[in-house]
């Protein structure tokens, strides 16, 4: 029997000892199993402030890009009231025939006039 109770003794130790290394397994699994969940919560709080970043981002340019697109209505509207290519060769030739150089200026005119008016003045004395 001594041998029996010796046996038993050494099974129920090895048992003890087994039963230890798996809770201790158990407590470095759980105690990994909190840092991934922490390692995640953070991760997903970085990824959402970044979503939130990139949306901004994207409301920012959608603006910027209505901004450029009335910018570039204005812009054709203005172009569309431009003389056409026609129309300033038609002026062009105009100014060329009528040569505006050589127009006089008023006071020009007035003294040619006394000029003339002093010769025929002086005409019939």
């Amino acid at each position: 029997m001594p041998q029996q109770t010796q046996s038993q003794n050494d099974v129920l130790v090895d048992l003890n000892m087994r039963i230890r290394i798996l809770e201790e397994k158990q407590n470095i699994i759980r105690e990994r199993l909190l840092v991934i969940n922490q390692n995640m919560i953070d991760e997903y709080k970085r990824l959402v402030r970044e979503v939130k970043t990139i949306n901004s981002d994207i409301g920012e340019l959608k603006e910027d890009i209505s901004n450029i697109k009335d910018i570039t209505k204005n812009v054709i509207r203005d172009m569309q009231k431009f003389a056409k290519k026609d129309s300033v060769n038609v002026l062009e030739k105009y100014i060329k025939m009528w040569n505006p150089l050589n127009f006089m200026t008023e006071d020009e005119v007035r003294s040619i006039i006394k000029k003339e008016v002093g010769k025929y003045g002086r005409q019939t004395e």
